[in-house]
């Protein structure tokens, strides 16, 4: 059995054929999916797939992309939000500085009200970062200076310096299709040294579909295919990979039921 820890199950490109998706993953093997929230405003919809689906989980949580529009500056209104059964996680968050969206002092700003929520939940936090990882890991260590949180850094697609600080924190590392692309040997490189014990496998679908299903829209029955790449590369066999990822997304997404996977 394998989880797909994240995933839009609410964007367009999966919304419109739910069952289908869903169906396609369960004779995939995929057990599980986390839908991921990026906006507030949108919530509601996430959460309302979660709700359709025993196995499904939902997150609650602003994308950077998202802060100048609905940046939050306290926590409540996601602490409020996680207090839904189906609701297993804070996120995403974090800082992106490639596109810059949104400011980013906003970005920050809003980042630390997620890891406060987290905090305050007990529930993991789901990172993301782009073109920001030395600024991404200081909020980190000096929020974890002033109270513990577990998290996941998300679609993981940086050197060992991220992994190193983000591992020391007692974070997890989640990895995307992005690890089957061609140009990505210097990724391959550090997911070989990461502990096969903190690894999460996803699709960001509808994105980032993974080798040899490029060109098409991602969806979770195709995490398959990255997680014969990390079997792979960590040189275990698939079965024993399918566990041990299995097992990580459970026990940091402990919220979530294990008993309720297809």
């Amino acid at each position: 059995m394998l989880i797909d820890s994240h995933c839009h199950l609410d964007f367009p490109e999966l919304a419109g054929d739910e069952t289908g998706v869903l169906a396609r993953a369960q004779a995939a093997g995929i057990g599980g999916m986390l839908t991921i929230s990026t906006r507030l405003d949108q919530f509601d919809r996430v959460r309302a797939i979660a709700e359709r689906h025993d196995n499904v989980w939902c997150s609650v949580g602003v994308h950077p992309h998202e802060a100048k529009e609905e940046g939050q500056r306290t926590p409540d209104r996601l602490i409020e939000a996680a207090k839904h059964p189906k609701v297993v996680g804070i996120g995403e968050t974090g800082l992106d500085f490639f596109y810059e969206h949104s400011p980013r002092a906003e970005q920050a700003e809003s980042f630390r009200a997620h890891i406060a929520a987290a905090r305050e939940t007990g529930l993991p936090i789901i990172v993301h970062t782009r073109d920001a990882d030395p600024e991404t890991c200081d909020i980190l260590e000096a929020e974890y200076a002033q109270g513990a949180f577990s998290g996941v850094i998300h679609c993981f697609t940086s050197g060992p310096d991220l992994a190193r600080r983000a591992l020391a924190l007692g974070f997890y590392i989640s990895i995307s299709g992005i690890v089957t692309f061609k140009t990505a040997e210097d990724l391959r490189a550090t997911v070989r040294d990461l502990p096969l014990d903190r690894l999460l496998v996803e699709t960001d679908s509808p994105y980032l579909a993974p080798i040899p299903k490029r060109g098409r829209p991602n969806e979770p029955s195709f995490v398959t295919h990255t997680a014969a790449k990390v079997a792979e590369l960590k040189g275990v066999g698939i079965a024993e990979l399918q566990a041990a990822t299995t097992a990580s997304f459970f026990r940091l997404f402990s919220k979530a039921e294990r008993s309720k996977c297809a």
